[in-house]
């Protein structure tokens, strides 16, 4: 019996769990980015949501270290 195995889903949304596990900071650290306005993020009802743009927008903006 074979099983097929399946590409993992290009996600839009993130949780901000799953945001802060992608940036592979804390998820106090997130928040913290995210109250004060570092990181962008959407509310759906009581949610948040950080679009995947976002994630990559503030990954750029980041500075590289000197060398």
């Amino acid at each position: 019996m074979s099983t097929a195995t399946t590409a993992p889903v290009d996600r839009l949304l993130y949780t901000p769990d799953e945001a802060a596990e992608a940036l592979a900071i804390g998820r106090s650290t997130l928040y913290e980015l995210m109250a004060a306005g570092t990181l962008k993020y959407i509310k759906l009802g009581r949610c948040r949501r950080i679009r995947r743009t976002d994630l990559e927008r503030y990954v750029a903006s980041l500075a590289p270290l000197p060398n």
